[in-house]
């Protein structure tokens, strides 16, 4: 596996020259051929595939993705590229930066709000031809500004650009939720059966209280893009979807007097009853026992 841990290293990789230490445009047609092979990154790249492809894989899964189809990679990632040791030509152009370049802006201290960074398989973002020319048009004002003299206004103006861009991919992001909501109520029914048969089987006590990143797993989504998708669609975020569900057969539960508030809590995948107790008692304002009292 090569590690890019500079954006010289990434650039000279493609036959591109680093056009600055922590930010650069790759054009991906100047490549000679060239292994695939698995590679992780120091630092953040958005990729612009040219050709139809489907040779990238994050995980256990590949990404799916045509013409005019962007893919995000943030630092960290172990990314396959397959098959392993075959020659190809690449095709298409990366933006890629180094986290230091935002440290100490808006943009550092937000980046986290921009999750397709850590997006997977087939949730790439397909662009339309409009959206492509202003992400076209973001890449040229980027490269432009790059391409001055470095001066005291450049971090800022490169910084600002580059929020623009990223901007402009949540509000795509947005609309191709909406477009495929068809294919996005399938994956909500399949979340809200699985949720039913966790907390009504077996699975409470063996494995505990249910995550969001249980389900996603589940559903074969990353982490973020399944929490993305169940806000999108329900207005909460999936951990309290989860919650609020869990909630629902705790109240249920807590009218057996047959049992005590701590077999209660075990039962709903609580390793200690005073957990359940804070949790009962931050959803409903009452604990437990006083909710059992007073309704």
């Amino acid at each position: 596996m090569i590690t890019y841990d500079t954006i010289k290293k990434y650039c000279d990789t493609f036959n591109n020259t680093a056009q600055h230490p922590l930010i650069s445009l790759v054009d991906f047609n100047k490549s000679a051929l060239m292994s695939r092979m698995k590679f992780t990154l120091a630092f953040y790249a958005i990729v612009i595939k040219e050709t139809r492809c489907g040779d990238l894989r994050y995980g256990n899964k590949y990404y799916d993705y045509a013409e005019g189809t962007i893919v995000f990679f943030g630092p960290g990632q172990v990314v396959t590229n397959e098959p392993e040791g075959e020659l190809h030509k690449p095709y298409g152009q990366a933006l890629i930066f180094h986290p230091d370049l935002i440290k100490g802006t808006s943009l550092g201290r937000q980046i986290h709000e921009y999750s397709f960074f850590r997006y997977q398989s087939s949730e790439a973002l397909h662009l339309s031809e409009k959206e492509r020319e202003i992400v076209n048009t973001c890449f040229g004002n980027i490269a432009t500004e790059v391409g001055q003299n470095i001066d005291r206004h450049s971090k800022k103006l490169i910084v600002a650009n580059l929020e623009l861009l990223l901007k402009y991919c949540l509000r795509f992001y947005d609309r191709q939720f909406i477009t495929r909501e068809q294919v996005n109520r399938g994956v909500i029914e399949q979340f809200e059966q699985k949720l039913s048969e966790y907390l009504a089987g077996e699975k409470l006590k063996t494995f505990g209280v249910p995550t969001v990143a249980y389900f996603a797993h589940e559903l074969h989504l990353s982490p973020n893009y399944f929490g993305d998708l169940i806000k999108k669609e329900t207005g909460k975020s999936a951990l309290e979807y989860i919650q609020m569900h869990l909630l629902d057969l705790a109240k249920e539960r807590i009218f057996d007097t047959s049992k005590s508030v701590s077999e209660i809590s075990y039962e709903l995948g609580f390793k200690y009853p005073q957990h359940f107790t804070r949790f009962f008692k931050q959803k409903v304002g009452e604990t437990p026992n006083e909710y059992r009292g007073l309704n």
